[in-house]
């Protein structure tokens, strides 16, 4: 039986094969996440280590698909920690150093060649991009538990992504942050891990990875949780989030009447237009209920939304 890390990276496997810039984005954070970079004989390429047949089985087709890469299995072991064989993968060709030069993990100047260890922004320069390198790196270095379903324990809830170094994980905190997921570091023995341990969060994580297998699956057991927790907690939390969607919403409307009585809401992109009309038409509407209504991902309407805002902020 699947455990629900292994769901949450079977979903992503099982969408629609990336863009070649996707492919690329998502072999970069794989590569930062379960490889390595290896040179030999003065030639650069990188190895990588998973436990997952499927899992490589997609970096294997995609590598050979978009980047004329073929890794090649170059060893096994079985991890004690997890009770699985993890396989090794190594390429070392001139395709896969320019595939580390195009990503910006290897870079070259008067001195030679180097190692980035940030993520190069001019390379996960747009939302589509920042996507498909959250989903590389969960595929690569992700884990997600969640807590038994009829314990009454207010923890369990646990999201993590692993890096080889402190800055690419502080970068891939920004990269969360650009969709409004707040995510905390902290160093772990030679790791870097990134981690959220809200169901609250988490969701929103499943949503922007289009698992909705997992999100439901995610969404029965939180039901089951708040059943069997004390029904005070449950209360304040609910009034919590009644609050921070009314201060949001105040928010949110306040800046579409900065904009309506300025430059007029006819000025906006169609896209952004509809969502400033469907939020003044429910100014008490939650951003779930907004984003049904428009069939688009959360997401995405808070990405529009924060460009609202940000309209409004320059005529004010």
């Amino acid at each position: 039986m699947l455990n629900f890390t292994e769901e949450i990276k079977n979903e992503i496997i099982s969408a629609p094969a990336p863009s070649k810039k996707g492919a690329a984005c998502m072999l970069s954070a794989f590569i930062r996440t379960s490889g390595s970079i290896i040179s030999r004989e003065g030639a650069y390429g990188f190895e990588i280590i998973t436990e997952s047949e499927p899992v490589a089985e997609y970096f294997t087709e995609i590598s050979e698909n978009f980047f004329g890469i073929t890794p090649m299995v170059s060893g096994a072991k079985f991890d004690v920690v997890s009770g699985r064989d993890k396989l090794a993968f190594e390429c070392i060709s001139p395709a896969a150093e320019a595939l580390l030069k195009e990503t910006g993990i290897v870079g070259e100047d008067d001195e030679g060649k180097y190692l980035n260890f940030g993520i190069d922004e001019n390379f996960v320069n747009d939302e589509d991009s920042m996507l498909a390198y959250i989903k590389g790196a969960f595929l690569g270095g992700g884990s997600c538990t969640l807590p038994y379903e009829n314990s009454y324990s207010r923890t369990g809830y646990h999201f993590e992504i692993v890096f080889s170094n402190k800055s690419t994980a502080s970068d891939f905190c920004n990269i969360l942050a650009e969709f409004e997921i707040l995510s905390k570091l902290v160093t772990r023995k030679d790791s870097a891990v990134v981690y959220v341990k809200s169901k609250e969060v988490i969701s929103d994580i499943l949503d922007l990875l289009s698992c909705r297998k997992c999100l439901d699956k995610l969404g029965k057991i939180v039901e089951i949780k708040d059943k069997l927790n004390n029904a005070n907690r449950v209360n304040n939390c609910s009034v919590s989030n009644i609050d921070k969607t009314v201060i949001a919403s105040v928010k949110q409307v306040q800046a579409i009447e900065v904009i309506r009585q300025t430059i007029g809401l006819q000025s906006l992109a169609k896209p952004v237009f509809d969502v400033a009309v469907c939020r003044l038409a429910d100014k008490n509407a939650s951003m779930k209920e907004l984003s049904d209504r428009l069939h688009i991902s959360k997401s995405c309407l808070n990405h529009r939304m924060r460009k609202i805002i940000e309209i409004a902020q320059t005529l004010s």
